[in-house]
């Protein structure tokens, strides 16, 4: 069953928050609802912290939507608390400093691993310089890098130049692309085992102790799931967008829907330019006109209008895309194929999206961690 917005809206209206006469749609106190087929999350505000009160509320709320809505419903409710002037808070700001030179910096992130964000990374850089764009790829995926195999450059090492009178990597640059990542620092056997700090600190300095020149884009490649990294990402730098890729099934799509979640939040604001589905179906190279949807059909493109948010095109699961990665030569480097027209596409499509975002919307903001009496949140 596909839960409609405005009956779980209507639903709601019919309770209020604890202390509050108003229901919860007239106060203010339901922020947004977003519904996915049989699931529904429901972002609240109130403007108490008492746990007993936000509790309640998330009772009463699934209670509601399961007796005149759907009783089968999935229902999360996340709650925040609204801040004011006279609460006693502490901040910590870490500004979020441009790099010079760089136009754009397009996070490219996932809820889920093993959906090949990588893979769509590496080739969306490739297409844009294809393009004719100057490219940066930042792989931030720090406790699994793939960048070094995926260009065939995992045994370089950059070098150091001076810029400036001061001391800067100099980014390894394969097939038009520059790139650095922390899997030219490591052996290929030796595991990463560092706490959040200091990922963070070795991110920092690939962004700021580099010497990246013009960039029309930087590429960000996350590792999957929401968190310290990204949030370190997020701080150190403007974000342009995010693209957020996603595989057809419902596992993975569950997890998709907490990425794109992330960069809405309030605290975080950064600019959804769309979703992306890989391994959308499966061609044979001895069928090339027949399509199998192995993982199920249009998940993603389903997910992005439930969303409301771009579809970026689908990349078909073919033999030799996984066969590019593993010799280091990525699928979009040659010219009319299914796969590399899929990827420009993809691309063209992202392009557009930057433009949209950098006509209508300003500049994103620092990020910065706000520290109040018992509880943590992040802040714009």
């Amino acid at each position: 069953m596909k839960l409609n917005k405005e009956d779980i809206k209507k639903a709601l209206s019919t309770i209020s928050v604890a202390g509050e006469g108003q229901n919860m749609v007239e106060s203010g106190a339901v922020q947004n609802i977003v519904t996915f087929g049989d699931e529904v999350i429901v972002d609240l505000k109130l403007s108490t912290p008492a746990l007993n009160i936000r509790k309640r509320a998330e009772v009463d709320v699934m209670k509601v939507i399961h007796e005149k809505v759907y009783e089968k419903a999935k229902v999360e409710v996340k709650v925040s608390v609204e801040t004011s002037s006279s609460q006693k808070k502490e901040t910590n700001e870490i500004k979020g400093k441009p790099i010079p030179g760089i136009k754009n910096i397009v996070a490219v992130a996932s809820g889920k691993g093993g959906v090949g964000k990588s893979t769509i990374t590496a080739n969306l850089a490739v297409s844009l310089s294809k393009l004719g764009f100057k490219v940066g790829l930042l792989d931030a995926d720090i406790y699994g890098p793939s960048g070094p195999i995926m260009f065939n450059v995992a045994n370089e090492k950059p070098l150091s130049v001076n810029v400036g009178g001061k001391s800067k990597m100099k980014p390894i640059q394969s097939y038009g692309v520059k790139m650095l990542s922390i899997g030219f620092f490591t052996k290929p056997d030796q595991a990463v085992i560092w706490r959040g700090p200091m990922a963070a600190k070795a991110l920092n300095q690939m962004i700021f102790d580099a010497d990246w020149g013009e960039l029309d884009f930087l590429l960000v490649d996350l590792p999957p799931g929401t968190g310290d990294i990204h949030l370190s990402i997020m701080q150190s730098m403007p974000i342009t967008g995010a693209v957020v890729v996603s595989t057809p099934q419902n596992v993975a799509l569950a997890d998709a829907k907490k990425g794109v979640a992330m960069f809405n939040q309030e605290s975080i604001n950064v600019p959804v330019l769309g979703i992306v589905e890989n391994m959308a179906y499966f061609t044979p190279a001895e069928l090339p006109d027949h399509k199998y949807y192995i993982f199920g059909e249009k998940g993603a493109s389903y997910l992005a209008k439930d969303l409301d948010v771009p579809f970026l095109g689908e990349i078909p699961l073919v033999q030799s895309l996984r066969e590019s990665g593993d010799i280091g030569r990525p699928a979009a480097l040659q010219d009319d194929t299914l796969l590399s027209n899929a990827f420009l596409e993809l691309t063209r499509n992202v392009v557009q999206q930057v433009v949209d975002r950098n006509e209508n919307l300003p500049e994103t903001e620092a990020i910065q961690i706000t520290t109040m009496a018992g509880c943590s949140a992040v802040n714009k």
